[in-house]
Formats: C-alpha cells, sequence, structure tokens
C-alpha cells in the first residue's frame, strides 16, 4: 500500500514481495537483503526452538519441549509410513526442510515482514536438491534399475512408449511443481492480505468509517487462513518429498 501523485491511497499488493538490499542500494552476488535475513532469521527459531526444547531432562516437559517432540514425532512417524523403516535415515534432512519451510511461511506472517518462501529463487533452490537427491540415490541404489520406472510394464506393450514419455515428463515437471505449489500459496495469501488491508485504509480515507469493519473481518478470516495455510505447505512439501524418495528406493515395476 502507498500514495499516488494525488494523494489518494493505492494499493500495492505486489510491493511486498520486492527484495531490498539492507546495506546500500544496490544487489550483488554477496548483498544481505530482506530475504536473506529473514532465512537467518527463520534458522535461528529452529535452531532455539530445539535447542531449548531439547535442553533439559525434566519430568514435566516445557511447553517448548512438547512442541519440539510433537514436530519431531510427527515427521519421523510420516518418514516411517512412507519410506518405511529403511527411510529413518533420510529423517534428518526432511525435518530440516520442514522446520526451515513451517519457521518461514509463520515468521512472514509477522506485520512487516518478508515472507522468503514467496519466492521461487528460494522454493525452487529446495525443490532442486530434493530432484537431484532422489536421482542421486535412486542410481545408487538401483542402478540403471531406477530409469525402469519411465518404462511401465503393466501397460499393454503399444502403449508403452506413449506412457514412458509421459513418465519422463512427470518426473522433470517435478522439481517445478514442487516449488512453485509452495511460492504460489504463500504469495497468493499474503497478496490477498494485502487487499484487505488497503482496502480498510481507502474505506477511512474516503471517511466511511463503520464499513471498514468489513475488510478487518475479511483480513481475520484470511489471516487464520493463511496461519493454516503456512503450516499445510510446509507439510506437502515434506511428504511429496517423502514420496519421491521413496521411489528411489524401491523399485516399480
Amino acid at each position: 500500500m502507498a500514495t499516488g501523485p494525488d494523494g489518494k491511497v493505492v494499493i500495492d499488493p505486489m510491493h511486498q514481495f520486492e527484495i531490498k538490499p539492507l546495506f546500500g542500494d544496490e544487489l550483488g552476488l554477496f548483498t544481505i537483503t530482506n530475504s536473506t535475513l529473514w532465512m537467518a532469521l527463520a534458522v535461528a527459531a529452529v535452531a532455539t526452538l530445539l535447542l531449548l526444547g531439547g535442553r533439559g531432562r525434566n519430568l514435566v516437559p516445557t511447553r517448548m519441549t512438547s512442541v519440539a517432540e510433537i514436530l519431531y514425532g510427527f515427521i519421523r512417524q510420516m518418514c516411517t509410513d512412507v519410506l518405511g523403516h529403511e527411510g529413518v535415515k533420510f529423517f534428518p534432512y526432511i525435518f530440516t526442510l520442514f522446520m526451515f519451510i513451517l519457521f518461514s511461511n509463520l515468521l512472514g506472517m509477522i506485520p512487516g515482514s518478508f515472507t522468503t518462501t514467496s519466492h521461487v529463487a528460494v522454493t525452487g533452490v529446495l525443490a532442486l536438491a530434493v530432484f537431484c537427491s532422489v536421482i542421486v540415490i535412486g542410481v545408487m541404489r538401483q542402478g540403471i534399475g531406477f530409469f525402469g520406472m519411465f518404462w511401465v510394464t503393466s501397460a499393454p506393450p503399444a502403449l508403452r512408449p506413449v506412457l514412458a514419455v509421459i513418465e519422463v515428463i512427470s518426473f522433470f515437471v517435478r522439481p517445478l511443481s514442487h516449488s512453485i505449489r509452495l511460492a504460489g500459496n504463500m504469495m497468493a495469501g499474503h497478496a490477498v492480505l494485502k487487499v484487505f488491508a488497503g482496502l480498510a485504509a481507502m474505506i477511512v480515507a474516503a471517511g466511511l468509517g463503520p464499513l471498514v469493519v468489513l475488510p478487518i473481518v475479511g483480513m481475520m478470516g484470511m489471516t487464520a487462513l493463511e496461519l493454516l495455510v503456512s503450516v499445510v505447505q510446509a507439510y506437502i512439501f515434506s511428504i511429496l518429498t517423502c514420496i519421491y524418495l521413496n521411489d528411489a528406493l524401491h523399485s516399480h515395476h
């Protein structure tokens, strides 16, 4: 939200996603930006929760300990359910992804903050790392047989080449869909919140005070929805990572 040349309130929901340098006016390769700052804060928040939550062995756990244990147990159980007991070795990686995305999403809900997961440049790197890991692990575990997942032996012979092309395209589109799903959801929700905030400011500026309750109620509803989306999107990214890793660990013929 900004003010135009004529002094009127202008709603600009995309301005909040602009990456800005914190020191100086130019963006360079090693420039510290608002994006890197909030990524660092997300890492610090995760470390604080896990370190303080895991400190001590009290009979009655603290709230921080309870939250850390619930998140730890939830993701570990998810890894076991999808990957089997063999997949527990990948739990630290998946848990790290989940916690980083979760806290990045939640910190982005703070007014005046920056939502790092609203940028494909961030989610794309995370998705590409998963994609490359799946290929490397799949080849190491199954050898050339890993690529047998593209050949659907249960289908009629005449359809197998067509299905193979579809499977290859579907496989290589994974990092794109994996990253855009998260970034798109976070960006869309925050943009709608910004629109409601802009409407409230415009109503006040127009002297229609009582009507301001309408966009405020909308903001409250969207905020609750965005909190839910923040948690759900972290879970979806993590469980899709488990599903993709399952292809690497187990052959499908």
